[in-house]
């Protein structure tokens, strides 16, 4: 009845985890770029009170054995990469990345690098492309003395170009790049839409738009949050119950042992 109570505990804890992810899913299905969480659940140490295979004869083994488990808890939170639906901005410096391969490389305040989906840019006093957060983009991207910014042009293949003054013909004056990473569910999320390279994930893998393994770069687009309202709503009404079934477990449990408990007296 002991174990029965911690079994049932670790499944309450492991389903407010689940509930936590939810609702931070449901809280991001307007923040552009955002990726929703999965949370994933392992068992726990089994005890063994007979071994499937045991001898019962001389000529049998037992078939199956009995095993007692003693609950769940959370074995990751894993971020989903699908891609989330566009949104037209009209914007000249918002850009979405098409499929699921490639980020922006964003610069920190303290020189370290983080990545990006979220291609909401600015251009700050200085005629820098940066983040809302001010952080540059790398490469930066500078635009020249008198570029006239309703003329800038951002390919499909990331050539950013724009006209300057009283010239006709727009001039290149970027490229922008992209990076991907072998396992980007490695990838450790540090807030302001920003993730940050870690070993699981591996090392950054720069590529130009439109090469293969990456996706294409849409001007005039933002990619929004991949959380379907919906599915996280059922997702967190089948948490509900299991978070009521496990405690209702724990009101059978505890009235077990109050009935254990009384027939000493």
């Amino acid at each position: 009845m002991m174990r029965s109570l911690w079994t049932a505990a670790t499944g309450m804890i492991a389903q407010q985890f689940h509930i936590d992810t939810i609702s931070n899913n449901l809280a991001n299905v307007n923040t552009t770029g955002f990726k929703k969480n999965r949370a994933d659940f392992e068992d726990l140490v089994y005890q063994h009170q007979v071994l499937a295979g045991t001898p019962a004869t001389s000529v049998s083994e037992i078939p199956t054995g009995v095993n007692v488990g003693h609950g769940v808890r959370a074995a990751a939170s894993q971020k989903l990469f699908e891609i989330g639906s566009f949104q037209a901005t009209g914007n000249k410096l918002d850009m979405a990345i098409t499929g699921e391969m490639g980020f922006f490389k964003i610069q920190m305040p303290d020189g370290s690098f983080a990545f990006s989906r979220d291609g909401s840019f600015k251009i700050d006093s200085n005629q820098q492309v940066v983040t809302s957060n001010g952080y540059l983009l790398e490469p930066p991207l500078i635009l020249p003395e008198g570029a006239i910014l309703n003329t800038l042009m951002i390919s499909e293949q990331g050539e950013v170009t724009v006209k300057v003054g009283a010239d006709i013909r727009p001039i290149v004056i970027g490229q922008v790049e992209l990076y991907r990473f072998v396992n980007p569910a490695g990838l450790q999320a540090i807030g302001k839409n920003l993730f940050q390279e870690t070993v699981a994930s591996g090392p950054e893998i720069p590529g130009t738009p439109g090469m293969e393994g990456f996706g294409n770069v849409l001007q005039g687009f933002l990619e929004m949050s991949n959380v379907k309202i919906v599915e996280e709503m059922v997702n967190m009404i089948v948490a509900q119950r299991a978070y009521e079934s496990n405690s209702k477990a724990i009101q059978t449990s505890d009235n077990m042992l109050s009935t254990a408990i009384s027939l000493k007296r």
